[in-house]
Parts: C-alpha cells; sequence; structure tokens
C-alpha cells in the first residue's frame, strides 16, 4: 500500500509506543467544514484509537480544530468518527483486537486524490525497555551513516 498523496497528520507517539504488526487503509466520514480544517493542517491523532463496535469501526479522540469561518454548525473537535473498511477486514480486525495487548492505532492521514483515507496500525504496546532499544539501535544506525558519509568523502 502507498500512500501517494499529500499528508496532512502523523501520529509519531504511536511507532514510539507500539510495534505495529499490520497496515490497513480505511476511509473517514467527515463533514464539510471538517475537510476544510484538515486541508488548513489543523488536525491531532496523537490520543486517537479506533475501536469495532457493532460491526462498524470507529475513530475514538481524533482532534479536529474548528474551521476558522465556519458558522453556527461547525463540526465537534472531538466527535467519533465512522472509519470505512470492508466486512472481511473488519471480521480481520476484530479477532486481532481481541487477542490480548493489541490496540488498533491511526498512523496517518492524507489524501489520496481528492478522498482523505487513515493509515490503522494493529500494534501491541511496547515495554519501556523495548522503547530504549528502537532508540539505542535508531542512533547507532545515525551513527554508521555519518561515519560512512565521512569515509566516502
Amino acid at each position: 500500500m502507498s500512500t501517494s498523496g499529500k499528508m496532512i497528520v502523523t501520529n509519531r507517539k504511536a511507532l514510539r509506543d507500539y510495534s505495529i504488526l499490520e497496515k490497513f487503509e480505511a476511509g473517514i466520514v467527515l463533514t464539510g467544514t471538517e475537510v476544510k480544517s484538515l486541508r488548513n493542517k489543523g488536525g491531532n491523532l496523537s490520543d486517537s484509537f479506533a475501536r469495532v463496535v457493532n460491526g462498524a469501526l470507529w475513530l475514538h479522540n481524533f482532534h479536529i480544530s474548528p474551521y476558522a469561518f465556519g458558522n453556527s454548525q461547525n463540526h465537534e473537535p472531538l466527535a467519533t468518527r465512522k472509519l470505512l473498511l470492508h466486512k472481511h477486514e473488519i471480521e480481520r480486525l476484530i479477532g486481532l483486537q481481541q487477542q490480548k495487548g493489541y490496540t488498533l492505532i491511526p498512523l496517518k492521514l492524507y489524501f489520496k486524490g481528492s478522498l482523505i483515507k487513515v493509515e490503522i496500525g494493529i500494534g501491541k504496546g511496547k515495554a519501556e525497555y523495548d522503547k530504549r532499544d528502537t532508540i539505542k539501535k535508531k542512533e547507532h544506525d545515525r551513527e554508521m551513516q555519518k561515519a560512512l558519509k565521512y569515509k566516502n568523502r
């Protein structure tokens, strides 16, 4: 799956706190003022999560800033929003979500043509030592790249 569209929001906290096992691309049901606000970079995925309720996938705690030029029918910033997936994908998510320790996390929000898509990941929470190992590995890789760059001069 390629996210070739224009990136709106990423959830950097998710990759730090969870190891992602599988990713899905989902559509999202939005109103007009929500889309306009997202075009102005008015979204925040940091504390959001997804949950399957009555056979439908819902996105919780996704903050979309109120549209500056909206009227009295402006949207609710923290409203629960429906995600659109195929039925067989939702059934797979239900099976994975019921396993202990797995969570559905939105990773990024982006435009694909004129549509807004959400990348959902199935993640398992990292322990504190796993987070430290990830940081050490990144620093080691950065030092290796620096050494190779210096060597090739």
